[in-house]
């Protein structure tokens, strides 16, 4: 009898340590439910990149923010936020470690072989940021040989790539190449407009250039095939600017001076 129960106590406990799923700590799979039954969805983005997405001490916060806040919302479900650097987020959600991407992120014919984009949200474009005292540089013709700093990965990136004889220098943060222009080490930076705007702001040092280099689209990136989400996402951003929300989320963060 004392060895049926030995017996009976052992297979209890395998079966209790089996049971025990994720840490306390640990994330559920993204779109699937804690170990408490909430569903989750886990927005990728690189808070480094304001006003669309950044840090307020430890918690991310930003424009695309708000939207994902909204997209979690319709979806009944709770908004987890993944911060990894710009180029890693289309990886990442390829390997399923995240839901979608809200990162500023414009739409281009070689993202879209292996995203589905919302519908655009933001109209943006590419900027050149030199020093005030630069007077060298006027236009994009005066990038030709020149050191230019960009955010890895996205489509300032991609501008300057174009330009002759051009070294390009790429950071994993927007504010790294505005630290490296001011002290001296590039000859421009090639960024977002807004972002641009929001660091020029701050630095009375640095001047954005009145041309623009590109003109595109900002969506929300979704895993390929997934329709359901990019719908929901879409039903999202056409609720907000139908209620007046989006207008007065742009009225916050991207009021002119």
């Amino acid at each position: 009898m004392k060895k049926i129960m030995s017996i009976v106590l052992m297979a209890m406990m395998i079966l209790t340590l089996a049971g025990c799923g994720k840490g306390e700590g640990e994330s559920a799979a993204p779109g699937q439910g804690t170990s408490e039954g909430k569903k989750v969805i886990v927005m990728g983005t690189n808070a480094e990149f304001p006003p669309f997405e950044y840090r307020e001490g430890e918690k991310v916060v930003g424009f695309d923010v708000e939207i994902a806040k909204k997209i979690a919302e319709k979806l009944g479900a709770e908004l987890e936020i993944e911060d990894m650097s710009f180029d890693g987020l289309i990886p990442a959600l390829e390997a399923g470690k995240i839901d979608f991407i809200a990162a500023g992120m414009s739409i281009t014919e070689d993202r879209k072989k292996n995203v589905d984009f919302s519908k655009g949200y933001y109209t943006a474009s590419q900027v050149i940021i030199t020093l005030k005292d630069n007077t060298e540089i006027k236009g994009p013709e005066d990038l030709k040989n020149k050191t230019i700093g960009v955010q890895l990965g996205t489509t300032g990136d991609e501008e300057a790539q174009k330009v002759e004889g051009a070294q390009v220098i790429q950071f994993n943060a927007a504010y790294a190449a505005i630290m490296d222009l001011q002290n001296g080490k590039l000859d421009a930076v090639v960024l977002d407009y807004e972002p641009a705007r929001n660091f020029a702001s701050q630095n009375d040092k640095i001047q954005i250039l009145p041309v623009e280099l590109t003109q595109e689209e900002y969506a929300i990136a979704v895993k390929k095939g997934n329709k359901e989400l990019v719908d929901a996402i879409n039903a999202v951003l056409e609720e907000m600017k139908e209620s007046g929300e989006y207008d007065s989320l742009v009225n916050e963060y991207f009021a002119k001076e």
